[in-house]
């Protein structure tokens, strides 16, 4: 458009042969004229100054609120005499717009992270559920069936979810126990090492809370035979486990708590399903795909 401008051809006659209006030729030609090629580059199309925009301490005053009482845009905009959209524009542009980003105890936008490469970081943790009595619980009869009260009277144990999750890739293993003991622990970090090997990813630390397990000399000697540097949590900041706690809150939700099962054996059977699913298929949020899509060396990925 420029360099026919340049050649002598009237404005008009070149926004009627590229399909334009002589107002975007012009505009396009005086900034040419002003500024050079770099004239010719997009711009962003928000103005320079906002008459409208909400004033600083209101947005202060929004945030400061929202991160003190935890309540939604209807209600700060009551507090602040602020219309509810704004509110939510407003906690958009602090990233405060979920609930989820906030700390509960502090009130603080929690700082997220994630390496970058499969291998360098992986979560463990131990998830304590009840075991299933044979023919299921009350989830298959009822709160107020005969199996319920006898589940109630005579309790058939725990189950210990064993669990590893790649912080880059989300990529997880679980093993169900019937205890966290440390030997059952290490045998099953052995296993998951395996499997994590045989995908062609090699573990560079390891993240675990301060459990007598996680912190014993057997489970440091194994960690040292590969040169495994073990990472553990501050006290009372689950926030730094936070893929593996996320797991295990979706592991709830979308296994233990989405099916009925009628005993203790099935539910471990449909745990392998499960976990193959969560791997191969389970859209991830965070990663924008299944957690396979950022690990290309997964086995029996038939996405």
């Amino acid at each position: 458009m420029v360099r026919r401008v340049e050649a002598g051809m009237p404005q008009a006659h070149v926004a009627a042969k590229m399909g334009l209006c002589w107002g975007t030729v012009a505009k396009w030609w005086h900034r040419y004229v002003g500024e050079g090629e770099a004239g010719l580059v997009d711009r962003s199309s928000k103005p320079h100054r906002s008459l409208r925009r909400t004033p600083a301490r209101v947005e202060e005053r929004v945030c400061r609120l929202r991160t003190s009482t935890r309540r939604g845009p209807v209600y700060l905009g009551a507090r602040t005499g602020v219309p509810a959209s704004t509110v939510w524009r407003i906690l958009c542009r602090n990233g405060l717009n979920r609930l989820g980003w906030i700390d509960r105890p502090t009130g603080q936008v929690i700082r997220r992270y994630e390496r970058s490469a499969p291998g360098e970081l992986v979560h463990l943790d131990i998830n304590k559920v009840g075991k299933i009595p044979p023919g299921g619980g009350w989830r298959v009869h009822g709160r107020g069936s005969p199996q319920a009260k006898r589940s109630k009277s005579k309790p058939v144990g725990y189950t210990h979810l064993h669990v590893a999750i790649d912080d880059h890739s989300r990529v997880g293993d679980v093993e169900a126990h019937d205890n966290e003991t440390a030997a059952t622990l290490i045998e099953f970090w052995q296993r998951a090492q395996g499997w994590f090997w045989a995908n062609n990813t090699a573990v560079d630390e390891v993240l675990t809370d301060n459990g007598p397990n996680f912190c014993s000399n057997a489970f440091a000697e194994v960690l040292a035979q590969r040169a495994i540097k073990h990472r553990r949590t501050r006290p009372y900041r689950p926030q730094t486990n936070g893929k593996a706690e996320r797991f295990n809150r979706t592991l709830t939700d979308e296994f233990l708590y989405n099916y009925k099962f009628r005993s203790e054996t099935d539910r471990r059977i449909r745990l392998k399903r499960w976990i193959h699913d969560y791997n191969c298929h389970r859209h991830h949020t965070a990663i924008g795909g299944p957690p396979a899509s950022r690990a290309n060396n997964l086995t029996r990925t038939d996405t």
